[in-house]
């Protein structure tokens, strides 16, 4: 089509980098809707279509061919949002003259209890972070990554890529650029306070004896890795929590970077605390997200009375 981009890799290429730089689309958020699209594209190409002449029926079929392929009702909703978003902005840009996705509802998303961990389970994480690491150095580092990602519930992603200048002077909060690059302040417990300090102390000191080794500049982030990101990667942190709850006893399988993120919020919500508290420190743009951790707890409300009360004996 004239005005178009020519190609599918073109159409999809100028998407992603307008959802980067309109949007602030992540990286993995960007890589998501990559490929999700040519997923697509490919099934449209086999069947002789292309983006630009793609129509609703066809668009039909694909998510019923994902369907009879046995993908994930959250993995069909994600594709087919993917899809709509990118017609939309075909359409905005004058590619087309239509958006043949644009009355298409997705099958949803199944509603699924997010995984926690009791506060005894993350009270042995904790102390066994303290002490897993062949290092002074790594054991200071990982308790202090531990302490800080329950203490404030920061998705992973914000927790390795802290600045250390947000962590100077003994701060009672801390600034987290997450989502979007929005910007919210959470509180430090004083564990949290105290672990970081020890690991700034030790940060500092290895910083000034590489200067004077080798004249190397310190890392700006608060966790430094050797890898092209310069700081401690979530693959990385994913992998040592692993680590840390097989220390701890605990199965790895119930352990992630999430689920802490997950029991920092189930937890306030189990002593009192509100849900616009807890969505801002989660940094959720919809309370609605939020509200999910209220099923939680009625879970656990139902599994306490069919275990204890006795008239839920047989």
């Amino acid at each position: 089509m004239s005005g178009g981009p020519g190609s599918a890799q073109r159409w999809i290429s100028t998407f992603l980098d307008a959802q980067a730089a309109e949007n602030s689309a992540s990286v993995n958020t960007r890589l998501a809707y990559g490929r999700d699209l040519l997923d697509f594209c490919g099934w449209l190409e086999r069947r002789g279509g292309t983006l630009e002449t793609a129509s609703q029926a066809q668009v039909e079929d694909y998510l019923a061919a994902c369907d009879a392929e046995g993908l994930a009702q959250s993995t069909r909703a994600r594709r087919l949002s993917s899809i709509r978003q990118l017609f939309r902005f075909a359409f905005e840009e004058g590619w087309r003259t239509d958006n043949p996705a644009v009355r298409l509802k997705g099958p949803g998303r199944a509603v699924r209890l997010p995984k926690t961990l009791s506060e005894d389970e993350v009270d042995r994480l904790l102390e066994a972070a303290r002490g897993l690491g062949a290092s002074r150095r790594d054991r200071l580092r990982n308790a202090c990554l531990s302490e800080l990602l329950y203490a404030t519930g920061m998705r992973v992603s914000e927790l390795v890529t802290l600045p250390v200048a947000a962590a100077r002077g003994d701060p009672r909060m801390l600034l987290v650029r997450g989502k979007g690059g929005k910007e919210r302040m959470v509180p430090l417990s004083p564990p949290a306070r105290a672990a970081l300090a020890a690991w700034l102390d030790e940060r500092d000191a290895m910083d000034e004896a590489a200067r004077k080794a080798t004249g190397a500049a310190p890392s700006r982030f608060l966790f430094p890795g050797s890898g092209r990101e310069g700081h401690l990667t979530r693959q990385g942190f994913h992998r040592l929590l692993k680590e840390i709850a097989v220390a701890a006893g605990i199965s790895p399988a119930k352990v992630t970077p999430h689920v802490l993120r997950h029991a920092f919020a189930t937890h306030l919500l189990a002593r009192g605390a509100d849900l616009r508290s807890i969505q801002t420190l989660l940094g959720h743009a919809d309370v609605t997200t939020t509200e999910i951790y209220t099923h939680v707890l009625d879970e656990r409300l139902k599994a306490l009375v069919i275990g204890h009360h006795p008239l839920a004996k047989s």
